[in-house]
């Protein structure tokens, strides 16, 4: 092929010309470019050595029928959980009710991973067997909450970013040690007249986005959990909006800093109408949910487990299981990742006594095979209704 001027085209000018032409992608080698050849910038840069076994870990804790116990709650969050069923809050009471949680029957394989405290990473049953090593036989990745909790964000009407990155990365090579597989670190934002700001969703992005990468670089699959808190007045569509800006921003930092995709999960609210407005049904809060991250969340990303965000324990699963019945796009699993919508019937049940365990892991395990169903669209919400499933758990400015 000449021009006019009888000027020869190159081979790979003819063949980028054809392609165009018929619009078709051009697969190139990397192995065939020339040594002078840029990469570019947005081209994930993640070599860690761990990058298949963050691969095979992200998967399998979205594997659809499973989904994970939020068990991390602080030292000071679960002495409130006690406090309201009068047990004292003592290293004793805190390891009794998780191993009540850890050991029900039939539980264990309703879920893929429990995120612990760092106080329970290391304690054991009454019988001397390390937690860790509970979940694992019982098929179930141990993870680990790793932020430092939240702290204004000068300059900000209220608004807070999250503490913990200094010395992330020794703690999460000595969590991987003691069996950790994940992670997770909490975001908070809050939906007002101007909030949230772009300067606290820049803040919490990249604060998320560092967590990322570190968590990665040491073996860890990390939660990335930004939570819009569902305080307020506002309706469902501008809670949508304001998801979408927040997904966006967090995924934009992420690629930003080079987090191999493959290898994290999303942890997000639901998207539902402010606490003090009219509720809807779950139909329309699996459509907007699901709408927003369709708009924002790349492909790559295995699963999505969602916060319960102060829904009551059967509202919770009845709006998972509405978004696994929608029929639309969902290149991603949709599971769940709660805390109290998983324990608090439980924990009413149990009451901190003896006589009360077996009918407290009942009720626990109820709620695990309802959930579990739910991340497959086939709750009918025929559960056993324990005592407090059906109340909110809605707590105004949240800390975890």
């Amino acid at each position: 092929i000449t021009s006019s001027k009888s000027t020869v085209l190159e081979p790979t000018t003819i063949i980028i010309i054809l392609a165009l032409i018929k619009h078709k992608p051009i697969l190139l080698s990397l192995s065939n470019l020339s040594p002078s050849t840029t990469i570019p910038s947005t081209m994930s840069s993640f070599t860690s050595k761990y990058a298949d076994e963050l691969i095979a870990n992200a998967a399998y804790i979205g594997t659809p029928g499973k989904g994970i116990l939020a068990a991390d709650e602080s030292t000071g969050t679960i002495g409130k959980r006690l406090s309201s069923i009068n047990v004292e809050n003592v290293e004793s009471n805190r390891r009794a009710l998780r191993e009540l949680l850890f050991t029900t029957p039939g539980a264990l394989p309703c879920l893929s991973g429990v995120i612990l405290f760092e106080e329970t990473l290391y304690q054991k049953s009454s019988n001397g067997t390390p937690f860790v090593d509970i979940l694992k036989k019982g098929g179930v990745l141990p993870g680990i909450k790793v932020d430092k909790g939240t702290v204004e964000l000068a300059g900000t009407n209220g608004e807070t970013t999250t503490q913990g990155l200094d010395g992330l990365g020794e703690r999460c090579k000595k969590y991987y040690e003691a069996g950790a597989r994940f992670a997770k670190w909490r975001a908070v934002l809050k939906i007002g007249q101007n909030e949230p700001s772009e300067l606290a969703i820049h803040e919490n992005a990249y604060g998320l986005a560092r967590y990322a990468v570190i968590c990665q670089e040491n073996g860890l699959v990390p939660i990335v959990e930004p939570e819009i808190l569902v305080d307020g007045s506002h309706d469902i569509r501008k809670c949508a909006a304001v998801t979408e800006r927040v997904l966006a921003a967090c995924y934009k930092a992420l690629s930003d800093h080079h987090v191999l995709l493959e290898g994290t999960l999303l942890k997000p609210n639901m998207v539902t109408p402010g606490s003090e407005s009219a509720k809807v049904v779950p139909e329309v809060i699996a459509e907007y949910t699901v709408r927003a991250l369709q708009r924002t969340v790349p492909a790559a990303v295995p699963a999505i487990v969602f916060l319960s965000g102060g829904q009551s324990e059967e509202e919770a699963t009845r709006n998972l299981n509405a978004m696994n019945q929608l029929k639309t796009k969902k290149p991603w699993s949709l599971s769940f990742s709660f805390g109290r919508a998983l324990q608090q019937s439980t924990l009413k049940t149990w009451g901190g006594k003896e006589e009360n365990l077996k009918k407290a892991q009942d009720a626990f395990l109820v709620r695990c095979k309802a959930n579990s169903e739910a991340t497959l669209g086939t709750y009918k919400g025929d559960a056993q209704l324990g005592e407090g499933a059906a109340e909110s758990l809605h707590v105004k400015d949240y800390k975890y």
